[in-house]
């Protein structure tokens, strides 16, 4: 029962910061932190934005990182490379940009403690429109293993190109 109150309060919440964002030009919806292990010091958030204008994700911070930034995930001469993104990120009026693992994501390093399953943490966005105009955006982001309503076990993979595997 107590874990149903807990989700319930979580999603009321998650509504109410989504129109929160929506009033101040950037929508968010499914954000999420990954909870992280006793020692490990860096995890990544992850969400949905949506700017009614063109603006730029500038910064980030949270007061349980003493690091955060943006960062994106590509291949690179066949290799995965992540780097934080330099300049901000791009978002374009109307156009739903998608954080998630494996390409553009939030990156809080230096943790001061470990992200629990079914703990938050706040967490700041920081904006500019196309005029210049700088805002900020609080959010206080569930913490999960695996991203809210995610699948419950992998998708296939097919690891033909690994050579002695057979191609299914």
């Amino acid at each position: 029962m107590k874990f149903k109150s807990l989700m319930t309060a979580v999603a009321l919440a998650a509504t109410a910061l989504g129109a929160l964002a929506a009033d101040q030009g950037v929508e968010v919806q499914s954000a999420w932190a990954r909870a992280t292990v006793k020692g490990q010091m860096a995890t990544g958030a992850f969400m949905t934005l949506t700017a009614k204008e063109d603006t730029t994700l500038v910064g980030v911070a949270s007061s349980v990182a003493g690091v955060a930034q943006v960062h994106e995930m590509k291949m690179d001469a066949g290799v995965m490379k992540m780097a934080e993104v330099k300049g901000g990120l791009v978002l374009p009026a109307g156009k739903a940009v998608e954080l998630k693992p494996g390409g553009y994501h939030l990156m809080l390093m230096d943790l001061k403690a470990p992200l629990a399953k079914d703990s938050s943490v706040p967490v700041t966005l920081l904006f500019k429109d196309a005029k210049g105009v700088e805002s900020k955006l609080e959010l206080t982001l569930p913490v999960a293993v695996m991203a809210p309503g995610g699948m419950a076990k992998p998708a296939a993979m097919d690891h033909s190109m690994h050579g002695n595997m057979p191609a299914k």
